[in-house]
C-alpha cells in the first residue's frame, strides 16, 4: 500500500520521515516506553534511523505493517507513534506509544480511534486486536477509552526483550463503533439464543402431538 496521511480534530498521522529522528530518539529514552513496548533497550539513535529508513517503509511496501508518526495537526514535534501490523493470519494488531510530556491529553486514544476506523472503512479489516503486558495500565486505559473490549489474559502471549510474558488481549470490531463489517458476524450469544429458541419450539411442537398408543394385540 502507498503510504498515506490521516487527520483527526487535533492530530496528523503520517509516515515517519528522516526529520523525525531526533524526536523519536528522544521520546524513546523514556524508561516506561522501553519497559512496556517492544522498542530496543537501550534505545540508540541508530534504532530510530533504522525504524524510519527501513522498518516503516518495508511494512508499507509489503502490506505487513502501517506505521505512522503522530504530530499536532497544526505542525510541531512528533508526539507519538502508532502502527497497525499483521502478525498472524486473519488478524491485525495495533501498537502505540506517546512521548511522556504529551500524555494525559487524550492524544493516544484519539490516534488509536482514527487508525482503527481507517482499518475498518478502508483496509477491509474485521477485527483490530490490542495486546499489552499484564500490568501496563496506561495502555489498557487507552484501549478501553478507544472502545476495545478486554477479552482476557494470554499466558506467554507476548514476546518482549527475549522473554515470554503474560498479556492482556482486547479487540475492537466494526460493530463496536457503529460500522458495517466486511464479513457477516454471528456472536456466540446469538447462536445460543437461536439454539434455545429452536429447542423451545421443538419441545412445544412435540407436546402438542398426540402420544403414541401401542396397538392392541
Amino acid at each position: 500500500m502507498k503510504p498515506l496521511t490521516l487527520t483527526t480534530e487535533r492530530l496528523r498521522l503520517r509516515p515517519p520521515a528522516s526529520a523525525d529522528t531526533e524526536d523519536i530518539f528522544a521520546a524513546c529514552q523514556d524508561p516506561d516506553i522501553q519497559r512496556w513496548t517492544t522498542v530496543p533497550s537501550p534505545y540508540e539513535r541508530r534504532h530510530a534511523e533504522d525504524y524510519i529508513g527501513r522498518l516503516a517503509p518495508e511494512g508499507w511496501l509489503h502490506d505487513t505493517e502501517y506505521t505512522f508518526a503522530v504530530e499536532p495537526r497544526g505542525g510541531g514535534p512528533v508526539i507519538g507513534a502508532v502502527a497497525l501490523h499483521h502478525p498472524r493470519s486473519g488478524t491485525w494488531e495495533i501498537g502505540f506509544w506517546t512521548a511522556k510530556e504529551h500524555r494525559g491529553r487524550g492524544y493516544t486514544a484519539e490516534t488509536v480511534t482514527a487508525l482503527s476506523r481507517w482499518a475498518f472503512t478502508e483496509a477491509g479489516v474485521d477485527r483490530v486486536e490490542w495486546r499489552a503486558e499484564v500490568g501496563n495500565a496506561g495502555s489498557r486505559a487507552v484501549a478501553e477509552k478507544a472502545g476495545f473490549v478486554v477479552e482476557g489474559v494470554l499466558r506467554a502471549g507476548l514476546f518482549n526483550k527475549g522473554t515470554l510474558r503474560d498479556c492482556w488481549i482486547g479487540a475492537l470490531l466494526p460493530s463496536d463503533v457503529g460500522l458495517p463489517s466486511a464479513h457477516p458476524y454471528l456472536p456466540a450469544q446469538a447462536v445460543r439464543a437461536a439454539d434455545t429458541a429452536r429447542a423451545s419450539s421443538e419441545a412445544g411442537n412435540g407436546s402438542a402431538q398426540a402420544p403414541d398408543v401401542p396397538a392392541r394385540p
